[in-house]
């Protein structure tokens, strides 16, 4: 079992749904560093992120497949397979030297494997805030399994 707190370093591999999309990535804050966010894409896609620097994922397979959607500001790039439409990961506005990943696509992971995931205060983005707050927090995602 992989340990979903810890801060370490750790390298996984990762696909979309019908694995057209293969990549391996280094996530140099480890799994610790879950979230999600409110913003008006990220709350319609409900997807769990960790962090990875750009350059620490490695596409092995299906670059062919892959589309980005851009909004707003176009600065963050979303990336999806064009297979079966999962999203597998971003490029952040927030920090454009980072990836967000979705814990979905990674082997062995689930985004029911974290029991609380902070959510980032997306609406208004910290690029926008008056107060220059980065990463402010909206709330936790909570998951308590029945069994």
């Amino acid at each position: 079992m992989i340990d979903v707190r810890s801060p370490d370093p750790i390298t996984l591999k990762g696909q979309c749904h019908c694995g057209v999309v293969r990549f391996d990535v280094t996530l140099s804050q480890g799994l610790a560093s879950a979230r999600r966010c409110n913003c008006s894409l990220c709350a319609r896609r409900g997807a769990v992120a960790v962090t990875a620097n750009v350059g620490e994922l490695s596409l092995i397979a299906g670059v062919d497949k892959l589309a980005t959607y851009r909004f707003n500001t176009n600065v963050a790039e979303h990336h999806f397979c064009t297979v079966c439409g999962i999203y597998t990961h971003h490029r952040r506005r927030s920090n454009p030297s980072e990836l967000g990943v979705n814990v979905a696509c990674l082997a062995d992971l689930s985004p029911f494997d974290f029991a609380d995931v902070p959510v980032n205060e997306g609406r208004v983005h910290s690029n926008d805030r008056a107060d220059g707050k980065i990463d402010a927090i909206a709330g936790w995602l909570l998951f308590t399994p029945t069994k």
